[in-house]
Formats: C-alpha cells, sequence, structure tokens
C-alpha cells in the first residue's frame, strides 16, 4: 500500500514540478535588478549601495538576492531574502564601510526567482564587473562644512562669537566704546565727526595654509579598522575645505624620507578637487620620517612664497 501511494506521490511531485518550471522559465525573462552604487565611495564611511527589483510576473515571487561585494570587506556569506508582490517592484538598501582607498571592484549580481510553489528557481544575473573607487571621507567634509557656516552650533558644544582683528587689515571706522584700544583711534575722522572714532581691523585672509601629513611605518598602524594615515587624510581633506571657504589659501604635502604629493595652496574653485586627487595616492613607504629634512623644505617654500 505504501509503495504504491508512494508512486502516486512521486507522479503528483512530477506535475507540479513541470507547472512550476513553466511558470518561471515559460514566460521569457520577467525579472529586472540593478544595483546603484555611489559614483565614488567615502572612506571610513557607511556607503549606501541599493539593488532595485521589478517583479513582471502575474504572481509573487520570493527573491534571494546574492550579491558578489569586493573582496575587500570578506564578506562570502551576503544573501538577502525578500518577498515581492506580483507585477511591482521593490528595493533593498545595505551599507558597506572601506578601511583603505582604492578601487573596489563588485562581481555579479545574482538574482534566484522562486515560485509559490518554491520547487524550481531560476537564476538572473545582473551588473557584471562594475568598479567604485574609494577616495578620502567625502562625506565627513560635507558634515564640518555645514558646521562651519552654520548660525546654530551649540547642538555641537560650540559657541560663534565674532573676534575683533589685531591685524593691519582694514575693516571700517566705527564710534568709540568702552573697550576699544585708544592706539587705534583715528583723530581726523574724530575732528570731522566731533567724537571719538576708532578704526576696526579685521582678521587677514588670503593666508597660505598648508597641511602637512607624516606618510612614514608608524602611520601605518590601524585604529577602529582605519590606518592613521587615512585619519590624517580624511582631517586634511576637511580642514582644507574649511579654509577655502573662510577665504584663505589650502594647500598639503605629505613627507617621509623626503618630501612628495605637493599641492600649491590656492583658493581656485578646483583646489578641494586637486587635493582630492592628490590624497587618493598617498601610501606609506614604510621609512622613517625625516623631520629635518621637512623643516628645511617649509623653511625654502615659505621663504619663495613670501
Amino acid at each position: 500500500m505504501f509503495y504504491n501511494a508512494s508512486w502516486y506521490l512521486l507522479y503528483v511531485l512530477i506535475v507540479f514540478t513541470a507547472i512550476d518550471m513553466l511558470l518561471i522559465f515559460g514566460f521569457g525573462n520577467k525579472i529586472e535588478a540593478t544595483r546603484i552604487t555611489p559614483e565614488k565611495l567615502s572612506n571610513g564611511d557607511e556607503n549606501p549601495i541599493v539593488i532595485k527589483i521589478k517583479n513582471k510576473y502575474t504572481f509573487p515571487i520570493l527573491a534571494k538576492i546574492i550579491d558578489e561585494i569586493p573582496f575587500q570587506f570578506q564578506q562570502r556569506n551576503f544573501e538577502v531574502k525578500r518577498k515581492v508582490k506580483a507585477s511591482s517592484s521593490d528595493e533593498y538598501q545595505y551599507f558597506l564601510r572601506p578601511t583603505e582607498r582604492g578601487e573596489y571592484s563588485f562581481g555579479n549580481l545574482n538574482f534566484y526567482a522562486v515560485s509559490p510553489l518554491r520547487l524550481v528557481a531560476k537564476r538572473y544575473t545582473f551588473n557584471k564587473d562594475e568598479m567604485v573607487p574609494t577616495y578620502p571621507s567625502y562625506i565627513q567634509l560635507r558634515k564640518y562644512d555645514l558646521m562651519a557656516f552654520s548660525n546654530n552650533l551649540f547642538q555641537y558644544g560650540l559657541k560663534k562669537i565674532r573676534r575683533i582683528g589685531h591685524t593691519m587689515e582694514f575693516e571700517q571706522i566705527k564710534e568709540y566704546v568702552q573697550g576699544d584700544d585708544i592706539r587705534t583711534i583715528n583723530w581726523k575722522a574724530t575732528a570731522k565727526r566731533n567724537q571719538l572714532m576708532v578704526n576696526q581691523f579685521q582678521d587677514e585672509k588670503s593666508q597660505n595654509v598648508y597641511m602637512v601629513i607624516d606618510k612614514g611605518r608608524v602611520m601605518k598602524m590601524p585604529f577602529n579598522g582605519l590606518s592613521l594615515l587615512d585619519y590624517a587624510i580624511n582631517a586634511t581633506l576637511v580642514l582644507s575645505n574649511v579654509i577655502i571657504k573662510k577665504q584663505d589659501k589650502a594647500g598639503m604635502f605629505a613627507f617621509s624620507k623626503k618630501v612628495e604629493n605637493r599641492v600649491v595652496a590656492e583658493k581656485r574653485s578646483s583646489q578641494m578637487q586637486n587635493i582630492m586627487e592628490s590624497l587618493y595616492n598617498i601610501k606609506t613607504d614604510f621609512f622613517e620620517s625625516d623631520f629635518s629634512r621637512l623643516y628645511v623644505d617649509i623653511k625654502n617654500t615659505s621663504t619663495t612664497e613670501v
């Protein structure tokens, strides 16, 4: 009795499998999926990766997604299961945090479509061999860019105050108030207005500000996934942006055994791109840092610019 029943069950299984294959394979390619990545990844930050799915079947499917993410992340078990409704679209978002600059190559986006019977799955392959470069942390750059010009800094524990400059760059003539430096009294303006008037100065702008990056062997030491060199590079990018926004000239160079990767201080609109491209290629050379050579080079450079 059980022998005959097992044969009947086998026939039923074969019939349902054939129906399942007809549903999944009999109507052409009914699945569209794509991986949307940023134009470039931000080093040390969580970068969003979006997978968009479009189901053209007239029935809901169970989707199993296996994305071949770059080997640098060492994630070999990445798998996502989603249920997609009939004739509808869906999307899934995940995040990747790179810890070194360079090129990150994505492999195939493998999509397995399973019908409601769940007996057969059809494999689709999308986005073959996609390369995304990883640059210094431009996400942090945007964050501190907003902080530098925000009027509401109390949430960051900062208080913005106006500081009167003590340099010789003239700003305006104003009425004397108690506390002003009497050495700045403008006697000609005082005689014309018949009241004390003082000169007010502001901090000098268009100053050359250089970021110096040590790329010696000690900067290869890791901390929270990033090397000390990458922390220095990210800080250089943020500070350079603030310096240029504040109307000063930003430049940078790196050193270890010798001074390299020099970017002359400028405040042009293209300066940030020049600095970012230079920072992208900086790597430690595992030499001991020569600070005497750095001193001589800075001295010669400052003499030339002055």
